[in-house]
């Protein structure tokens, strides 16, 4: 728990060293696709310990005089609301939230870009939407038979007909809320647009994962395959790389698939393909910064565990099918992996197994396994959190820091005149209660303080939380599991 296995500082610098290596080999532009996270990229953070989930930021920020970012969104995903699963918001508002967030760090950003545009009157009153605000919008168009149809591709009714995005760095930074935004085609268009203003532009890809230089098999890409299940994405050996320099490299379906569609709009806007491979055209340097290849290895398979569990509880709420359950599934089995290898999962089932009441347990930094069940007054969570806190205050465990007649009034309220089911307090009610006692008591206060050790600690519940309780751990930086079983 806790412990470093990726050398972050290291990763700053050399990634930026070979980002601006790659630059020097364009004549005048590099046009860099960023898959994954950009600015919060907590899968990585997860699996790589010691990896911030701002890293990719930071190391851009070390080439910021150089670079400008491109916000790319499909008209698609804002006429579908879709909504970017982690934060809970939809892509459309995310990209005004990570316009924000690279202003005000002092970053460039350009323009962007609406693909997949068709006539959508969403897009057509977004784009007057971020007019208004002063940013730049562009629309590229949805090209029939794209990728394959190389020869539409590659004329003046395929990437011909796009807006040209103007840009004015040598680093343009392509980016998106989510996968299936169409930045490789903006990158690809914007090459083909580039040229015919007589610009010498290249293109290269930052995708984290999976990595490269890490073995297919590698408990760091196998988390990948199964954070992407939902994608049906699979690693694979790349054969290009393989067949051009007779050296193993991992890449994934997808990039490998339209490989020889992109060398042959390489070959048709510049006459030759500066790749050899979809490995070639990456510039991931992550995998020569790992520290501590076992602590990583076991921060995947929790990785792991944590996707399986959250596809069993999206099948019962209806978000997914057991398409997504199977595959992660058979990766386990594959990877010798058990949901019982999550320390929390068997300690929390067995101390529903004692009360016949539901539970929850949390594994703290130390190893330590603290677990609660579900009261007359509190939920199991709500229970467990001020049972963790008491631990690592040194409080004793019989001592009561909410008390009853406290609580009470609350949950009056709480069915009496908000019409709730459940009048058991809630993690967040719990913890307003706490810091109201903690200003007259210092039992309390000290719990309270305590509340920053739970950051990196794993909780597993066997019953499905709510909404309101899934967010109180993520502020905290606590890993959550659910058994899929729906509160009755």
């Amino acid at each position: 728990m806790n412990k470093i296995g990726f050398d972050n500082e290291k990763y700053l610098r050399i990634q930026s060293e070979h980002i601006k290596e790659r630059i020097s080999k364009f004549g005048d532009k590099l046009y860099l696709e960023f898959g994954g996270k950009l600015y919060d990229d907590y899968h990585a953070s997860r699996v790589l310990p010691g990896f911030q989930p701002d890293s990719k930021l930071r190391m851009l920020m070390q080439l910021k005089d150089d670079a400008e970012i491109v916000i790319v969104i499909s008209a698609v995903d804002i006429e579908t609301n879709k909504i970017r699963g982690d934060l809970g918001i939809t892509y459309d508002e995310d990209v005004l939230r990570l316009h924000d967030i690279f202003t005000a760090r002092g970053l460039y950003v350009g323009s962007v870009v609406i693909t997949h545009f068709n006539g959508q009157a969403s897009a057509r009153t977004y784009r007057e939407r971020l007019q208004r605000l002063g940013i730049k919008v562009y629309f590229h168009y949805t090209i029939e038979g794209y990728p394959n149809n190389v020869t539409l591709i590659d004329s003046e009714e395929g990437f011909g007909k796009n807006d040209y995005v103007e840009t004015t760095r040598p680093l343009v930074v392509v980016t998106a809320p989510g996968p299936g935004s169409g930045k490789m085609a903006v990158c690809l268009s914007q090459l083909y647009q580039e040229n015919r203003h007589g610009v010498k532009a290249g293109y290269a890809k930052f995708e984290t994962f999976p990595i490269w230089s890490l073995p297919l098999k590698h408990p760091v890409n196998v988390a990948y395959e199964a954070a992407t299940a939902d994608l049906n994405d699979v690693n694979m050996i790349d054969p290009f790389h393989l067949e051009a320099y007779g050296e193993t490299a991992v890449n994934y379906n997808r990039d490998i698939e339209i490989f020889p569609v992109l060398n042959a709009i390489f070959e048709g806007i510049y006459g030759e393909n500066p790749y050899k491979s979809p490995t070639d055209m990456g510039v991931n340097m992550a995998g020569f910064c790992i520290s501590d290849d076992e602590v990583c290895c076991a921060a995947s398979r929790e990785e792991v565990i944590r996707r399986y569990f959250t596809a069993l509880c999206n099948v019962v709420d209806g978000k997914s099918t057991e398409n997504e359950v199977n595959k992660i599934a058979l990766l386990m089995k594959m990877d010798k992996i058990v949901p019982e290898d999550r320390k929390a999962v068997t300690a929390a089932r067995r101390r529903k197994e004692l009360s016949g009441m539901p539970a929850s347990a949390i594994e703290l930094a130390d190893g330590t396994l603290i677990t609660a069940e579900t009261s007359e007054l509190l939920g199991p969570s709500a229970a467990l959190l001020l049972n963790a806190t008491k631990h690592l205050a040194g409080i004793d465990h019989a001592v009561q820091l909410i008390p009853q007649e406290m609580i009470e009034p609350i949950q009056k309220m709480k069915v009496s005149f908000l019409h709730g089911k459940n009048p058991r307090l809630h993690t967040d009610e719990v913890l307003v209660a706490l810091s109201l006692l903690s200003v007259n008591d210092d039992t309390c206060r000290r719990a309270l303080d305590c509340l920053p050790q739970l950051d990196g600690c794993q909780v597993h519940s066997t019953t499905m939380l709510s909404e309101v309780d899934h967010k109180i751990f993520k502020k905290l930086g606590i890993g959550l599991t659910c058994d899929p079983v729906k509160k009755k």
